[in-house]
């Protein structure tokens, strides 16, 4: 499945147009400069959400930067850590999206995982730069109190609690 989508970012003003291609394997985009991931996570039937609130003031899915000689699953692994203090205990590949901005012309690569996890402790805050600051796990039913990417969330949303569907969420 393709999604198409259009937005422009409240904080930075800039337009994007969005392409998600539903994929079960990254097998086939491997040689794409893939420069980020995030996770839909799981934690029990709870979805986590993380609060950026350093200069950015957003809740959002786990994820960031893909780190020089990581492999993309190293990626996602480090950053739900990092970002939720929890511990990944399945993962699968959801898809990915190409972010075309139309102001700045300039294009992402972003990988979309479905994660499954469980706390290695309490969240305290993010290790890696203290830009995660608060994490909640909430009723999947109600992520777009916290966030909202449109059709493309729903999309994610439901492929997720699919492919992770165990009789618990």
């Amino acid at each position: 499945m393709i999604t198409e989508s259009t937005y422009t970012s409240k904080r930075t003003g800039l337009t994007w147009n969005v392409h998600y291609q539903e994929l079960d394997s990254f097998d086939s985009i491997r040689n794409l400069p893939i420069g980020a991931a995030g996770a839909f996570c799981f934690c029990g039937d709870k979805f986590v959400v993380v609060y950026a609130g350093e200069n950015r003031n957003v809740w959002e899915i786990p994820g960031g930067g893909i780190e020089e000689g990581e492999t993309f699953e190293e990626c996602i692994i480090r950053e739900i850590h990092e970002e939720s203090n929890m511990k990944v205990l399945e993962l699968f590949p959801l898809g990915y999206e190409t972010q075309h901005c139309v102001t700045t012309n300039e294009t992402y690569y972003i990988l979309r995982y479905a994660a499954r996890v469980e706390p290695y402790g309490p969240f305290v805050s993010d290790p890696a730069n203290g830009e995660i600051t608060e994490i909640r796990l909430i009723d999947p039913k109600v992520y777009k109190q916290y966030f909202d990417w449109g059709k493309r969330s729903d999309v994610l949303m439901e492929k997720a609690m699919k492919v992770l569907n165990s009789g618990n969420i």
